[in-house]
Protein backbone atom coordinates (compact mmCIF):
# COMPACT_ATOMS: atom_id res chain seq x y z
CA UNK A 1 0.00 0.00 0.00
CA UNK A 2 1.34 3.14 -1.05
CA UNK A 3 1.93 5.64 1.81
CA UNK A 4 -0.64 9.19 2.11
CA UNK A 5 0.38 11.85 0.13
CA UNK A 6 2.42 14.78 1.92
CA UNK A 7 -0.23 16.48 4.60
CA UNK A 8 0.02 20.30 5.81
CA UNK A 9 1.48 20.09 9.49
CA UNK A 10 -1.44 21.13 10.62
CA UNK A 11 -2.55 17.57 11.32
CA UNK A 12 -0.10 16.74 13.60
CA UNK A 13 -0.38 20.21 15.93
CA UNK A 14 -2.30 20.46 18.74
CA UNK A 15 -4.89 23.05 17.58
CA UNK A 16 -8.03 21.13 16.38
CA UNK A 17 -9.62 22.87 12.92
CA UNK A 18 -12.36 24.12 14.58
CA UNK A 19 -14.13 26.84 12.29
CA UNK A 20 -15.19 27.07 9.00
CA UNK A 21 -15.67 30.59 7.42
CA UNK A 22 -19.40 31.00 6.19
CA UNK A 23 -18.65 32.01 2.81
CA UNK A 24 -15.55 30.32 2.18
CA UNK A 25 -15.34 27.10 3.82
CA UNK A 26 -11.64 27.84 4.92
CA UNK A 27 -10.04 25.92 7.48
CA UNK A 28 -8.77 27.46 9.89
CA UNK A 29 -6.47 27.41 13.20
CA UNK A 30 -7.95 27.85 16.49
CA UNK A 31 -7.68 27.84 20.28
CA UNK A 32 -10.16 25.83 21.69
CA UNK A 33 -10.68 27.39 25.55
CA UNK A 34 -11.45 24.88 28.13
CA UNK A 35 -11.60 24.30 31.43
CA UNK A 36 -9.13 21.09 32.14
CA UNK A 37 -6.44 21.10 34.00
CA UNK A 38 -2.60 22.74 31.94
CA UNK A 39 -1.78 19.01 32.33
CA UNK A 40 -4.28 17.10 31.03
CA UNK A 41 -3.79 14.43 28.28
CA UNK A 42 -3.67 15.79 24.96
CA UNK A 43 -6.09 13.60 22.58
CA UNK A 44 -4.92 11.74 19.59
CA UNK A 45 -5.64 13.77 16.15
CA UNK A 46 -7.06 11.72 13.26
CA UNK A 47 -4.13 10.62 11.60
CA UNK A 48 -3.89 8.98 8.06
CA UNK A 49 -0.35 8.13 8.27
CA UNK A 50 -1.54 5.92 11.06
CA UNK A 51 -3.18 4.00 8.95
CA UNK A 52 -3.94 0.02 9.38
CA UNK A 53 -4.28 -1.73 6.57
CA UNK A 54 -5.79 -5.26 5.82
CA UNK A 55 -6.87 -6.38 1.92
CA UNK A 56 -10.17 -8.64 1.47
CA UNK A 57 -9.58 -12.62 0.36
CA UNK A 58 -13.20 -12.24 -0.60
CA UNK A 59 -13.85 -9.73 -3.61
CA UNK A 60 -17.31 -8.00 -4.26
CA UNK A 61 -19.12 -8.47 -7.52
CA UNK A 62 -18.59 -5.37 -9.96
CA UNK A 63 -21.98 -4.21 -11.53
CA UNK A 64 -20.52 -3.47 -15.07
CA UNK A 65 -24.13 -2.02 -15.87
CA UNK A 66 -24.23 0.83 -13.81
CA UNK A 67 -27.89 1.53 -15.22
CA UNK A 68 -29.42 -1.69 -13.56
CA UNK A 69 -28.44 -0.84 -9.82
CA UNK A 70 -31.83 0.28 -7.96
CA UNK A 71 -31.31 3.13 -6.50
CA UNK A 72 -31.65 3.03 -2.73
CA UNK A 73 -32.40 -0.85 -2.33
CA UNK A 74 -29.43 -2.48 -4.27
CA UNK A 75 -25.94 -2.36 -1.79
CA UNK A 76 -23.15 -2.47 -4.47
CA UNK A 77 -20.60 -1.03 -2.34
CA UNK A 78 -16.72 -1.27 -2.66
CA UNK A 79 -14.32 -4.71 -1.34
CA UNK A 80 -12.86 -2.20 1.32
CA UNK A 81 -14.03 0.31 3.91
CA UNK A 82 -11.85 2.80 6.19
CA UNK A 83 -13.23 2.98 9.54
CA UNK A 84 -11.47 5.17 13.10
CA UNK A 85 -13.16 5.67 16.74
CA UNK A 86 -13.11 8.23 18.85
CA UNK A 87 -13.23 8.67 22.92
CA UNK A 88 -13.51 11.56 24.93
CA UNK A 89 -10.46 10.14 26.99
CA UNK A 90 -8.51 9.31 24.08
CA UNK A 91 -9.59 11.32 21.26
CA UNK A 92 -8.99 9.62 17.51
CA UNK A 93 -7.24 5.65 17.56
CA UNK A 94 -5.38 4.62 14.53
CA UNK A 95 -7.74 4.39 11.00
CA UNK A 96 -8.23 1.22 9.06
CA UNK A 97 -9.02 -0.06 5.96
CA UNK A 98 -10.08 -3.36 6.03
CA UNK A 99 -13.30 -5.41 4.00
CA UNK A 100 -16.38 -3.83 3.77
CA UNK A 101 -18.62 -5.57 6.32
CA UNK A 102 -21.32 -4.61 8.78
CA UNK A 103 -20.92 -2.38 12.21
CA UNK A 104 -21.09 -3.35 15.55
CA UNK A 105 -22.89 -1.47 17.61
CA UNK A 106 -24.68 -1.50 21.23
CA UNK A 107 -28.64 -1.31 21.20
CA UNK A 108 -28.31 1.83 23.01
CA UNK A 109 -25.77 3.57 20.86
CA UNK A 110 -26.24 7.37 20.85
CA UNK A 111 -26.98 7.27 16.54
CA UNK A 112 -29.85 5.31 17.11
CA UNK A 113 -31.66 7.58 20.07
CA UNK A 114 -30.93 10.84 19.34
CA UNK A 115 -29.59 11.35 15.90
CA UNK A 116 -26.29 11.72 16.69
CA UNK A 117 -24.95 11.53 13.11
CA UNK A 118 -24.17 12.81 9.63
CA UNK A 119 -22.38 12.57 6.47
CA UNK A 120 -21.14 13.69 3.24
CA UNK A 121 -22.18 13.06 -0.13
CA UNK A 122 -19.28 12.77 -3.13
CA UNK A 123 -18.68 11.43 -6.26
CA UNK A 124 -15.15 10.20 -7.75
CA UNK A 125 -15.43 10.74 -11.28
CA UNK A 126 -13.36 8.68 -14.13
CA UNK A 127 -12.20 11.02 -16.85
CA UNK A 128 -12.08 10.71 -20.34
CA UNK A 129 -7.71 10.95 -20.39
CA UNK A 130 -8.64 7.67 -17.82
CA UNK A 131 -7.30 9.76 -14.46
CA UNK A 132 -9.63 9.36 -10.87
CA UNK A 133 -11.15 12.73 -9.88
CA UNK A 134 -12.46 13.95 -7.16
CA UNK A 135 -14.49 17.25 -7.32
CA UNK A 136 -13.89 20.08 -4.57
CA UNK A 137 -12.86 17.12 -1.75
CA UNK A 138 -11.95 20.67 0.79
CA UNK A 139 -15.44 21.74 0.39
CA UNK A 140 -17.15 18.57 1.76
CA UNK A 141 -14.75 17.52 4.31
CA UNK A 142 -15.13 21.14 5.89
CA UNK A 143 -18.70 21.03 5.68
CA UNK A 144 -18.55 17.87 7.40
CA UNK A 145 -17.08 19.25 10.40
CA UNK A 146 -19.66 21.97 10.39
CA UNK A 147 -22.20 19.08 10.97
CA UNK A 148 -20.10 16.89 13.11
CA UNK A 149 -19.86 19.90 15.59
CA UNK A 150 -23.49 20.84 15.37
CA UNK A 151 -24.90 17.75 16.87
CA UNK A 152 -22.39 17.78 19.19
CA UNK A 153 -19.58 14.88 17.95
CA UNK A 154 -15.96 15.66 17.90
CA UNK A 155 -13.93 17.61 15.19
CA UNK A 156 -11.48 16.54 12.82
CA UNK A 157 -8.97 17.93 10.23
CA UNK A 158 -11.22 18.21 7.15
CA UNK A 159 -7.92 17.10 5.75
CA UNK A 160 -7.11 14.35 6.98
CA UNK A 161 -10.59 13.27 6.45
CA UNK A 162 -9.95 13.87 2.56
CA UNK A 163 -7.00 12.00 2.27
CA UNK A 164 -8.53 9.10 3.94
CA UNK A 165 -10.80 9.25 0.77
CA UNK A 166 -7.86 9.79 -1.38
CA UNK A 167 -6.28 6.70 -0.25
CA UNK A 168 -9.36 4.56 0.06
CA UNK A 169 -10.02 5.74 -3.92
CA UNK A 170 -6.80 4.54 -4.81
CA UNK A 171 -7.49 1.50 -3.17
CA UNK A 172 -10.42 0.49 -4.98
CA UNK A 173 -11.09 3.33 -7.90
CA UNK A 174 -8.92 0.35 -9.94
CA UNK A 175 -11.65 -2.13 -9.85
CA UNK A 176 -14.65 -0.43 -9.45
CA UNK A 177 -13.91 2.51 -12.08
CA UNK A 178 -12.85 1.15 -15.17
CA UNK A 179 -14.62 3.20 -17.32
CA UNK A 180 -14.31 6.59 -18.56
CA UNK A 181 -17.21 9.10 -18.12
CA UNK A 182 -18.41 6.85 -15.00
CA UNK A 183 -18.39 7.61 -11.59
CA UNK A 184 -18.65 6.64 -7.92
CA UNK A 185 -20.30 7.64 -5.10
CA UNK A 186 -18.77 8.43 -1.37
CA UNK A 187 -20.59 8.79 1.73
CA UNK A 188 -18.24 9.82 4.72
CA UNK A 189 -20.08 8.98 7.68
CA UNK A 190 -19.48 10.11 11.59
CA UNK A 191 -21.85 8.64 14.23
CA UNK A 192 -21.84 8.44 17.68
CA UNK A 193 -21.68 4.81 19.45
CA UNK A 194 -21.59 5.30 22.88
CA UNK A 195 -23.95 2.95 24.62
CA UNK A 196 -25.07 4.69 27.72
CA UNK A 197 -28.90 5.80 27.27
CA UNK A 198 -29.18 9.64 27.95
CA UNK A 199 -29.50 12.78 26.28
CA UNK A 200 -25.69 14.20 26.63
CA UNK A 201 -22.96 14.64 23.77
CA UNK A 202 -21.67 11.52 22.75
CA UNK A 203 -18.97 10.14 24.62
CA UNK A 204 -17.89 7.56 22.04
CA UNK A 205 -17.98 8.23 18.06
CA UNK A 206 -17.08 5.74 14.65
CA UNK A 207 -15.90 7.53 11.36
CA UNK A 208 -16.23 5.72 8.72
CA UNK A 209 -15.87 6.01 4.79
CA UNK A 210 -17.57 3.46 1.96
CA UNK A 211 -17.81 4.21 -2.08
CA UNK A 212 -20.72 2.73 -4.02
CA UNK A 213 -21.54 2.02 -7.65
CA UNK A 214 -24.33 4.79 -8.19
CA UNK A 215 -27.01 5.06 -11.31
CA UNK A 216 -26.82 7.98 -13.14
CA UNK A 217 -30.41 10.28 -12.05
CA UNK A 218 -29.76 13.49 -14.03
CA UNK A 219 -30.69 12.51 -17.47
CA UNK A 220 -34.72 11.86 -16.77
CA UNK A 221 -36.36 15.36 -16.17
CA UNK A 222 -37.87 16.10 -12.82
CA UNK A 223 -41.40 16.55 -11.87
CA UNK A 224 -41.82 19.00 -8.15
CA UNK A 225 -44.77 18.81 -5.52
CA UNK A 226 -45.03 21.65 -3.43
CA UNK A 227 -44.79 20.97 -0.19
CA UNK A 228 -48.39 21.40 1.99
CA UNK A 229 -48.87 23.71 4.89
CA UNK A 230 -48.65 21.40 7.49
CA UNK A 231 -45.16 20.49 6.47
CA UNK A 232 -41.75 21.74 6.88
CA UNK A 233 -38.04 20.60 6.14
CA UNK A 234 -36.29 22.89 7.86
CA UNK A 235 -36.35 26.49 10.03
CA UNK A 236 -34.03 29.27 11.23
CA UNK A 237 -31.60 28.38 14.18
CA UNK A 238 -32.36 24.81 13.64
CA UNK A 239 -29.52 22.23 11.61
CA UNK A 240 -31.03 22.49 7.78
CA UNK A 241 -27.21 24.13 6.67
CA UNK A 242 -26.36 20.86 8.80
CA UNK A 243 -25.53 17.71 6.28
CA UNK A 244 -27.06 15.23 9.62
CA UNK A 245 -29.28 12.43 9.14
CA UNK A 246 -32.23 14.48 11.09
CA UNK A 247 -32.61 16.22 8.35
CA UNK A 248 -33.54 13.71 5.64
CA UNK A 249 -35.68 10.70 7.76
CA UNK A 250 -38.88 13.17 8.67
CA UNK A 251 -39.17 14.01 5.16
CA UNK A 252 -39.26 10.66 3.96
CA UNK A 253 -43.30 10.45 4.13
CA UNK A 254 -43.86 13.41 2.37
CA UNK A 255 -41.37 12.56 -0.62
CA UNK A 256 -43.51 9.16 -1.16
CA UNK A 257 -46.78 11.28 -1.25
CA UNK A 258 -44.78 12.84 -3.77
CA UNK A 259 -43.62 9.59 -5.73
CA UNK A 260 -46.96 8.00 -5.24
CA UNK A 261 -48.89 10.93 -7.24
CA UNK A 262 -46.62 10.41 -10.06
CA UNK A 263 -44.06 13.18 -8.54
CA UNK A 264 -40.54 12.94 -8.40
CA UNK A 265 -39.19 15.27 -5.50
CA UNK A 266 -41.42 17.80 -2.88
CA UNK A 267 -40.04 21.36 -3.43
CA UNK A 268 -40.19 22.69 0.34
CA UNK A 269 -41.41 25.69 0.88
CA UNK A 270 -41.26 27.66 4.00
CA UNK A 271 -43.42 29.92 6.32
CA UNK A 272 -47.33 31.41 5.33
CA UNK A 273 -45.16 33.36 2.34
CA UNK A 274 -44.54 29.61 0.91
CA UNK A 275 -41.22 30.85 0.25
CA UNK A 276 -38.95 28.28 -2.29
CA UNK A 277 -36.47 26.40 -0.74
CA UNK A 278 -34.66 23.01 -1.90
CA UNK A 279 -36.11 20.60 -4.29
CA UNK A 280 -35.93 17.30 -2.17
CA UNK A 281 -32.40 17.02 -1.07
CA UNK A 282 -31.12 19.12 -3.64
CA UNK A 283 -30.89 23.01 -4.21
CA UNK A 284 -33.19 24.95 -6.41
CA UNK A 285 -33.01 27.58 -9.07
CA UNK A 286 -34.71 29.21 -11.52
CA UNK A 287 -34.05 31.41 -14.49
CA UNK A 288 -36.47 34.04 -15.09
CA UNK A 289 -36.87 37.83 -16.97
CA UNK A 290 -37.08 40.64 -13.60
CA UNK A 291 -40.93 41.85 -13.70
CA UNK A 292 -39.42 45.44 -12.92
CA UNK A 293 -35.88 45.49 -15.20
CA UNK A 294 -36.61 42.64 -17.74
CA UNK A 295 -33.23 41.39 -17.34
CA UNK A 296 -32.69 38.05 -16.86
CA UNK A 297 -31.66 36.63 -13.72
CA UNK A 298 -30.58 33.12 -12.27
CA UNK A 299 -32.00 33.27 -8.72
CA UNK A 300 -31.79 30.61 -5.90
CA UNK A 301 -32.40 31.32 -2.45
CA UNK A 302 -29.73 32.68 0.32
CA UNK A 303 -28.24 30.94 3.08
CA UNK A 304 -28.70 34.33 5.85
CA UNK A 305 -31.40 31.81 8.10
CA UNK A 306 -29.05 28.60 7.65
CA UNK A 307 -32.14 26.63 6.53
CA UNK A 308 -30.71 26.01 3.13
CA UNK A 309 -28.01 23.16 2.82
CA UNK A 310 -25.04 25.10 1.20
CA UNK A 311 -24.35 22.45 -1.50
CA UNK A 312 -21.06 22.29 -3.02
CA UNK A 313 -23.07 21.90 -6.84
CA UNK A 314 -24.83 25.48 -5.89
CA UNK A 315 -21.69 27.07 -4.77
CA UNK A 316 -20.16 25.99 -8.28
CA UNK A 317 -23.09 26.97 -10.30
CA UNK A 318 -23.46 30.11 -8.72
CA UNK A 319 -19.43 30.95 -9.24
CA UNK A 320 -19.41 29.48 -12.80
CA UNK A 321 -22.25 31.55 -13.88
CA UNK A 322 -20.72 34.66 -11.96
CA UNK A 323 -17.68 34.14 -14.44
CA UNK A 324 -19.21 32.84 -17.39
CA UNK A 325 -22.94 34.00 -17.59
CA UNK A 326 -22.91 37.75 -16.50
CA UNK A 327 -21.80 39.26 -20.17
CA UNK A 328 -23.14 38.53 -23.16
CA UNK A 329 -21.86 36.15 -25.56
CA UNK A 330 -22.96 35.18 -28.91
CA UNK A 331 -26.98 34.45 -28.88
CA UNK A 332 -26.86 33.99 -24.60
CA UNK A 333 -27.90 37.13 -22.85
CA UNK A 334 -26.03 37.97 -19.88
CA UNK A 335 -27.60 36.86 -16.68
CA UNK A 336 -27.92 38.98 -13.40
CA UNK A 337 -26.97 36.57 -10.22
CA UNK A 338 -29.05 36.78 -7.32
CA UNK A 339 -29.65 34.99 -4.18
CA UNK A 340 -32.72 36.30 -2.51
CA UNK A 341 -35.66 35.15 -0.79
CA UNK A 342 -38.66 34.63 -3.59
CA UNK A 343 -41.89 32.74 -3.30
CA UNK A 344 -44.39 30.17 -4.86
CA UNK A 345 -46.81 33.44 -5.52
CA UNK A 346 -43.30 34.57 -7.69
CA UNK A 347 -43.05 31.44 -9.71
CA UNK A 348 -46.87 31.41 -10.63
CA UNK A 349 -46.63 35.16 -11.57
CA UNK A 350 -43.38 34.67 -13.53
CA UNK A 351 -45.14 31.39 -15.36
CA UNK A 352 -48.56 33.71 -16.49
CA UNK A 353 -46.48 36.34 -17.40
CA UNK A 354 -44.32 34.11 -19.21
CA UNK A 355 -41.19 35.21 -17.94
CA UNK A 356 -40.30 32.33 -16.26
CA UNK A 357 -37.72 31.04 -18.70
CA UNK A 358 -36.09 27.06 -16.96
CA UNK A 359 -36.07 25.33 -13.29
CA UNK A 360 -33.40 22.98 -12.30
CA UNK A 361 -32.43 21.29 -8.88
CA UNK A 362 -28.46 20.84 -8.41
CA UNK A 363 -26.91 18.84 -6.10
CA UNK A 364 -24.25 15.80 -5.81
CA UNK A 365 -26.91 12.68 -6.61
CA UNK A 366 -29.50 14.32 -8.97
CA UNK A 367 -26.45 16.66 -10.35
CA UNK A 368 -28.29 19.06 -12.40
CA UNK A 369 -31.96 18.01 -13.26
CA UNK A 370 -33.97 20.08 -15.09
CA UNK A 371 -37.38 20.35 -13.77
CA UNK A 372 -40.55 20.64 -16.00
CA UNK A 373 -43.27 20.72 -13.93
CA UNK A 374 -44.17 22.27 -10.49
CA UNK A 375 -47.98 21.51 -8.91
CA UNK A 376 -48.23 24.19 -6.08
CA UNK A 377 -51.95 24.06 -4.46
CA UNK A 378 -53.74 22.48 -7.37
CA UNK A 379 -51.75 24.22 -10.22
CA UNK A 380 -49.35 23.29 -12.56
CA UNK A 381 -46.37 25.79 -12.96
CA UNK A 382 -43.99 24.80 -15.94
CA UNK A 383 -41.29 26.76 -17.14
CA UNK A 384 -40.84 27.69 -20.95
CA UNK A 385 -37.81 25.76 -21.84
CA UNK A 386 -37.39 21.99 -20.94
CA UNK A 387 -32.99 21.33 -20.93
CA UNK A 388 -32.71 25.30 -21.75
CA UNK A 389 -29.71 27.01 -23.20
CA UNK A 390 -28.57 28.15 -19.32
CA UNK A 391 -29.30 24.75 -17.32
CA UNK A 392 -27.64 22.60 -20.48
CA UNK A 393 -24.83 25.14 -20.62
CA UNK A 394 -24.10 25.33 -16.48
CA UNK A 395 -24.32 21.00 -16.70
CA UNK A 396 -21.73 20.96 -19.78
CA UNK A 397 -19.18 22.86 -17.80
CA UNK A 398 -19.13 21.09 -14.84
CA UNK A 399 -19.29 17.68 -16.26
CA UNK A 400 -16.39 18.74 -18.42
CA UNK A 401 -14.32 19.48 -15.24
CA UNK A 402 -15.29 16.72 -13.33
CA UNK A 403 -14.34 13.98 -16.31
CA UNK A 404 -11.31 16.38 -17.70
CA UNK A 405 -12.16 17.58 -20.23
CA UNK A 406 -11.18 20.84 -18.77
CA UNK A 407 -8.55 21.37 -16.70
CA UNK A 408 -9.75 23.26 -13.67
CA UNK A 409 -8.40 23.25 -9.81
CA UNK A 410 -11.72 22.16 -8.71
CA UNK A 411 -10.86 18.56 -10.22
CA UNK A 412 -8.36 16.88 -7.80
CA UNK A 413 -6.78 13.87 -9.32
CA UNK A 414 -6.19 10.66 -7.05
CA UNK A 415 -2.99 8.50 -7.78
CA UNK A 416 -4.45 5.20 -7.78
CA UNK A 417 -2.21 1.77 -6.32
CA UNK A 418 -5.23 -0.77 -6.55
CA UNK A 419 -5.05 -4.13 -4.96
CA UNK A 420 -4.14 -8.18 -4.72
CA UNK A 421 -6.22 -10.98 -3.37
CA UNK A 422 -4.25 -13.01 -1.93
CA UNK A 423 -5.22 -16.19 -3.39
CA UNK A 424 -3.11 -18.14 -1.16
CA UNK A 425 -4.70 -17.73 1.85
CA UNK A 426 -7.77 -17.80 -0.11
CA UNK A 427 -7.14 -21.57 -1.12
CA UNK A 428 -5.64 -22.44 2.13
CA UNK A 429 -9.11 -21.29 3.57
CA UNK A 430 -11.18 -23.39 1.26
CA UNK A 431 -9.27 -26.17 1.71
CA UNK A 432 -9.66 -26.18 5.63
CA UNK A 433 -13.60 -25.47 5.32
CA UNK A 434 -13.81 -28.48 2.73
CA UNK A 435 -11.84 -30.82 5.62
CA UNK A 436 -14.94 -29.31 8.23
CA UNK A 437 -17.62 -30.09 5.67
CA UNK A 438 -16.43 -33.76 5.33
CA UNK A 439 -16.28 -34.06 8.78
CA UNK A 440 -19.95 -32.55 9.48
CA UNK A 441 -20.75 -34.88 6.54
CA UNK A 442 -20.91 -37.89 9.09
CA UNK A 443 -23.68 -35.97 11.34
CA UNK A 444 -27.30 -37.65 10.65
CA UNK A 445 -28.46 -34.08 10.65
CA UNK A 446 -26.42 -32.49 8.14
CA UNK A 447 -28.69 -33.03 5.28
CA UNK A 448 -31.57 -31.33 6.90
CA UNK A 449 -28.75 -28.30 7.94
CA UNK A 450 -27.76 -28.08 4.43
CA UNK A 451 -30.96 -28.26 2.96
CA UNK A 452 -32.73 -25.67 4.93
CA UNK A 453 -29.44 -23.08 4.50
CA UNK A 454 -29.74 -23.75 0.67
CA UNK A 455 -33.44 -22.23 0.98
CA UNK A 456 -32.12 -19.85 2.57
CA UNK A 457 -29.48 -18.87 0.13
Amino acid sequence: MAPPSALTAHLTSTAVANSIAENNYTERQSVIESTAPIDAPKLAELDPFKLKVTITKTPRQFHADASKIQWGKTDVSTDHWITAKWSETEGWTAPELKPYGPISLWPTASCLHYATECFEGMKAYRGVDGSLRIFRPTKNTARMLVSSTRIALPSFSPSALEELIKILLATDGPKWLPKSGSFLYIRPTLIGTGGALGVHKPTEAMLFIVLAQFPVLYEKPMKLLASREDSIRAWPGGFGFAKVGANYGPSLMAQKEAQARGYDQILWLFDKSCQVTEAGASNFFVIWKNKDTGRIELVTAPLDDKIILDGVTRRSVLELARDRLTCPTGDIQGLDIVERKYTMMDLVDAAKEDRLLETFAAGTAFFISSVTRIHFRGEDISPKQTNGKYTSLLRGWLKDIMYGEESHEWAVQVSETGFKVDNSAAEKEIDQMAEKLRQMKANPAFAAALQKVQAEI
